[in-house]
């Protein structure tokens, strides 16, 4: 059995970015400023409120979810529950993220972050990633 190269390849993708969010409340407030989470969660972290981490700890559990059915849709793992709604459904998440900055690109520069910018170019070519597995296996799902 052949696996599905761009979806292990989104798969690794998504376990980075969920590693990187656990790194982050490790870092602690240095590491949300690092990464653009803004000041408010910076300044959370920093007086030892709750919200900071929780919020990061389920970014990362999504993420490697993600990584999960990225992996089941590219065959290396058995086919979790209802696949192929939610492989779609991640895949638009990304692109319609990364897509979002550029309308806000276009439409509204001033307001538009480093954060922004860089954010959603990484999720339109982690939605491009999946995009690419997805079709491939489309008729197998």
């Amino acid at each position: 059995m052949t696996h599905n190269i761009p979806l292990i390849v989104g798969a690794a993708l998504s376990a980075i970015a969920a590693l990187l969010h656990l790194c982050v409340i490790v870092g602690g407030p240095a590491w949300y400023r690092f990464f653009g989470a803004g000041e408010r969660m910076a300044k959370g972290a920093a007086a030892g409120h709750w919200y900071p981490p929780i919020l990061t700890l389920m970014i990362a559990c999504v993420l490697a979810i993600w990584a999960a059915y990225a992996l089941s849709g590219a065959g290396v793992l058995q086919p979790l529950p209802l696949l192929a709604f939610v492989l779609p459904a991640i895949t638009a998440v990304y692109l319609l993220r990364g897509l979002v900055a550029a309308a806000l690109f276009l439409f509204d520069r001033p307001r538009l972050s480093a954060f922004w910018v860089w954010s959603s170019a990484i999720c339109l070519v982690f939605g491009l990633v999946h995009l690419l597995g997805l079709v491939q296996v489309w008729e197998t799902l």
